[in-house]
């Protein structure tokens, strides 16, 4: 970067989706709905955990929906931390949409699951809005890297639409933008990292999130070229 800005390493966040479930077998709306892994998801999240554990994470957050934590635990074990349950990241609330299959869906509320899926701010009858899911994600997040030193990894154990949310919300992008993000695989994985900022003299310090890796199922390669080249 250019004007005395030097960039430094800070914190790494692997936002990690639990495994595959029989409602997502059938393409159901979970949302909150506390739906345990299938036998697929369990061996799922077993062949990721080696991978993750490689990034030698310090801290594993989880979802309290037993998906998440079965998912996280598997890590745990591996890596000798346990997990920490947190109902901020939970998946989003669907409200009466929570049972039902994408076609029921449609069949019933055809015109709000449009704008839902076209990522408007709309709220599910009874259920969450983006915004809300957003910023309790982003909150969580924060509230459990305070604590973490820079350089090391926290592992973040959620949802599809949380995580993309968590993702577009550290990220700044604005929530029309949030789509641009793709859907995540069961038990596929995403890596955000910090940049600490140092400006002019004086300065105060500025931090920024640079998303590494979407929807990966593979080790981190380290990228070749400087921040500030």
């Amino acid at each position: 970067m250019s004007g005395g800005w030097n960039a430094t390493p800070g914190r790494r966040v692997v936002f990690w989706r639990h495994g595959r479930t029989e409602w997502n077998l059938v393409n159901r709306f979970q949302g909150a709905t506390d739906v345990p892994l299938d036998e697929v998801g369990l061996a799922q999240a077993r062949a990721a955990a080696p991978v993750l554990a490689r990034l030698r994470p310090v801290r594993i957050v989880s979802s309290d929906l037993e998906r998440a934590m079965a998912t996280a635990r598997t890590l745990g074990d591996l890596v000798g931390v346990e997990p920490l349950a947190d109902p901020d990241l939970r998946e989003t609330n669907g409200g009466a949409w929570q049972g039902l299959t994408r076609a029921e869906i449609v069949a019933e509320h055809h015109e709000l699951f449009l704008a839902w899926v076209a990522g408007h701010d709309v709220r599910p009858p009874g259920g969450e809005a983006r915004s809300e899911v957003v910023a309790r994600v982003v909150g969580a997040v924060h509230r459990h890297l305070a604590d973490v030193e820079p350089g090391v990894t926290m592992v973040v154990v959620s949802h599809g639409g949380s995580i993309r949310g968590g993702i577009g919300g550290l990220l700044g992008l604005a929530p029309e933008q949030w789509t641009a993000l793709g859907v995540i695989a069961n038990c596929a994985w995403s890596v955000l990292s910090q940049l600490q900022l140092a400006g002019e003299p004086g300065g105060a310090p500025v931090v920024r999130w640079r998303l590494e890796e979407y929807n990966a199922t593979s080790s981190p390669v380290a990228a070749l070229g400087a921040d500030d080249a």
